[in-house]
């Protein structure tokens, strides 16, 4: 049986699922349908994640973005990734300045973009390597190094990365290191034709809907440890773990079954990091709690399995020659890695 809720954490839960029926309902005012990707980018959100939308050009990813950050009354920044972006454009560099009462010359740091609650990486892979990295620090430790000063981000900080998949010309892939640092890969999906049919009509009239603020960041922040807070009962932790265990060749083999080392091992070069386990459960007690569940299940570790796996598998060449790819085996490991663990 489940403990009591604490009258002020139920407060607060009924606060969360409020606040997420008028956000959905101030971005539909923008935004025509996506409604599984927006749920996504509030549990990143609420995680304290960051998010990689993926998806063809047009399709709002960039929309989606700045509506969020409107309704969660947020400080707001956009960066345009290019091949010619340098670190210094999203960190920021140290600038000579004269005193104009003394006359004397110092150094002062003058912030860059990165310096905001939500941060709009758009288009990341068009930037080489070396400007990519810049924001590794930022989104793992909420700080940034420039020469020998660490400055910290005030909280809460939060990164939506948008990548076009069909356009390689003059793009750089994000190295593993990097992918990994996002909580979730969402695929932005086309329209239904219904849904076309009103982003043409809401795009083509002098009526533009906008969105109002819901959530200010401080309420963020109070949000974000609630969820934390969340009960998970053992057995669905070691659930998420085995999970991630699984997508690791030899050394999560010995868990699976032959035929399921066969249908998934074979396919993958190196399997999911920690972090996958990390935010499994995070997004899993995220889920839990915007769908007015004060505990996590097995339901809500599968349901987020696969914006958290997908682009931490590195796949090898028997997965291009069979076509097969990586919702292709996240799918087999929820069909084969069991919920209830084996008896040894």
């Amino acid at each position: 049986m489940n403990a009591p809720v604490p009258h002020d954490d139920a407060a607060a839960v009924a606060r969360l699922r409020e606040a997420r029926t008028r956000i959905k309902q101030e971005l539909a005012k923008v935004v025509v349908g996506q409604e599984e990707v927006i749920d996504s980018l509030l549990i990143g959100m609420l995680c304290r994640g960051h998010i990689l939308l993926h998806g063809v050009p047009g399709l709002g990813k960039t929309l989606m973005g700045k509506t969020l950050a409107k309704t969660l009354d947020m400080e707001f920044r956009r960066i345009q990734f290019t091949p010619d972006l340098m670190p210094a454009d999203i960190t920021g560099t140290d600038v000579m300045d004269e005193d104009q009462v003394t006359g004397k010359h110092r150094v002062s740091f003058m912030p860059g973009p990165v310096f905001t609650n939500f941060l709009l990486a758009d288009e990341i892979n068009r930037t080489p390597p070396k400007t990519q990295a810049a924001l590794l620090q930022a989104m793992q430790e909420g700080e940034v190094t420039v020469g020998r000063e660490t400055y910290k981000l005030k909280p809460p900080f939060y990164v939506v990365a948008t990548q076009n998949p069909i356009e390689m010309e003059g793009t750089y892939p994000l190295p593993e290191a990097q992918l990994d640092r996002f909580m979730f890969n969402l695929k932005v999906q086309y329209p239904t034709v219904d849904e076309e049919v009103q982003i043409i009509k809401g795009t083509t009239s002098s009526v533009s809907g906008h969105a109002s603020a819901v959530l200010k960041a401080e309420e963020v922040l109070r949000l974000q440890e609630l969820v934390r807070g969340v009960p998970i009962a053992d057995s669905v932790v070691r659930y998420a773990a085995r999970l991630v265990s699984a997508t690791r060749p030899q050394v999560g083999a010995k868990d699976l079954p032959a035929k399921a080392v066969e249908a998934i091992h074979k396919y993958i070069s190196y399997g999911a990091s920690p972090r996958a386990s990390q935010f499994l459960v995070l997004g899993s007690k995220a889920r839990a709690i915007l769908s007015g569940k004060y505990n996590v299940d097995f339901a809500d570790i599968q349901a987020v399995a696969h914006p958290v796996l997908r682009h931490r598998l590195v796949l090898n060449f028997h997965a291009r020659a069979d076509n097969v790819d990586a919702d292709t085996l996240v799918n087999r490991l929820l069909e084969l890695v069991p919920e209830e663990e084996r008896k040894k």
